[in-house]
């Protein structure tokens, strides 16, 4: 759980105002270094596939096909700014996306309401989890887990193996359809989601608090901050936006089906922790998150267009994740070495 925490190691004026212009710079890498890398993927797969990658055509797939998968990063990133983690954001796409086609199909429900009660449910599960994690003290790995495998569980019950079927309203079917500027509307979910969160985690207080019960709990309880209510509201919050990832993927599947969804939780899990080594390396952050699934869907795009096997994605996933971890746990271990050494003279 250590590499989770929430430990900024972006660098701060004074250790700058101390560096010459080269050290200032270097010191400055980490902090834009997987935006840089992205930018250099995009380069060199543009100029290795110059009819195929850097298209408009290509770029739009890009967008489309990763902006759920962002949706549920941004959604586990909350959990982690507090030093948690939420596993069910992956279990519960699988039950969410059933749900909200069942209640339409089934049982009759008015598309805009069937969004509502899919995202009132995951929101409960959120609840019930920081219950487990705050109340119970049950690890959050293991209690989101377990929580997580239920929902599987329960979406292999109700669909009974088969898969969910039915004529939907295109109303419902535009909230993933729909392009805004020639931008696929779920792209554009993202970047509000991201901006909204931006402006929640990093300037208001409420943020502040978040990451200083990730940072340090008991110090953070100390100071008076109510820390059980803000690690259930993290995971409140998190069981919304993957209730609403849930509402997209049901729509641009049109079908409900049980074995679709767990592919998204290792992609999301790997974009939020490979966030935690940019923009504010060493802490979870909403943009870090961002470029993370960006250099993702970058990589494993350029990959597959230059003849990549079926088995890339989820290599390139893990590999990265790993790769992920190893440079937050290197950063954390150079920057404490940097405090104990003192600042340069």
């Amino acid at each position: 759980m250590q590499s989770i925490k929430s430990n900024a190691l972006e660098p701060t004026a004074p250790e700058l105002a101390e560096m010459t212009p080269w050290q200032a710079v270097v010191r400055r890498l980490p902090v834009y270094g997987l935006p840089l890398l992205t930018l250099l993927l995009i380069i060199c797969f543009s100029v290795l596939l110059p009819d195929t990658f850097p298209t408009a055509l290509n770029a739009r797939s890009i967008l489309a096909d990763k902006a759920i998968v962002a949706m549920l990063a941004l959604a586990a990133t909350l959990p982690m700014m507090a030093g948690r983690i939420d596993l069910t954001v992956g279990f519960g796409i699988v039950m969410w996306h059933i749900l909200v086609l069942s209640l339409q199909v089934k049982y009759g429900f008015p598309w805009p309401l069937a969004i509502l009660a899919t995202v009132m449910c995951a929101a409960l599960v959120g609840f019930c989890n920081g219950l487990l994690v705050e109340v119970a003290q049950v690890d959050a790995f293991v209690a989101t887990l377990g929580t997580g495998t239920i929902l599987y569980a329960l979406a292999l019950w109700h669909t009974d193996g088969r898969q969910i079927i039915g004529t939907l309203p295109p109303a419902f079917l535009a909230i993933n359809t729909t392009s805004v500027a020639g931008i696929p509307i779920p792209a554009v979910y993202v970047v509000v989601l991201a901006v909204v969160l931006w402006i929640i985690t990093e300037r208001l207080p409420i943020g502040r608090y978040i990451y200083a019960i990730g940072a340090n709990e008991k110090a953070a309880a100390l100071n008076g901050i109510p820390v059980r209510r803000y690690v259930i509201g993290v995971f409140v919050s998190s069981g919304i936006l993957a209730g609403l990832a849930g509402c997209v993927l049901g729509a641009k599947l049109r079908i409900g089906q049980a074995n679709v969804g767990l592919d998204f939780l290792l992609p999301a899990l790997v974009g939020a922790f490979l966030g935690s080594t940019t923009i504010k390396p060493g802490r979870v952050n909403v943009w870090g998150t961002i470029f993370g699934i960006l250099i993702l869907a970058v990589g494993i795009s350029g990959i597959q267009l230059l003849g990549g096997a079926f088995f890339v994605e989820p290599l390139f996933n893990g590999v990265t994740l790993v790769v992920a971890i190893a440079l937050a746990a290197f950063a954390q271990r150079r920057r404490t070495a940097v405090k104990i050494a003192g600042p340069p003279r």
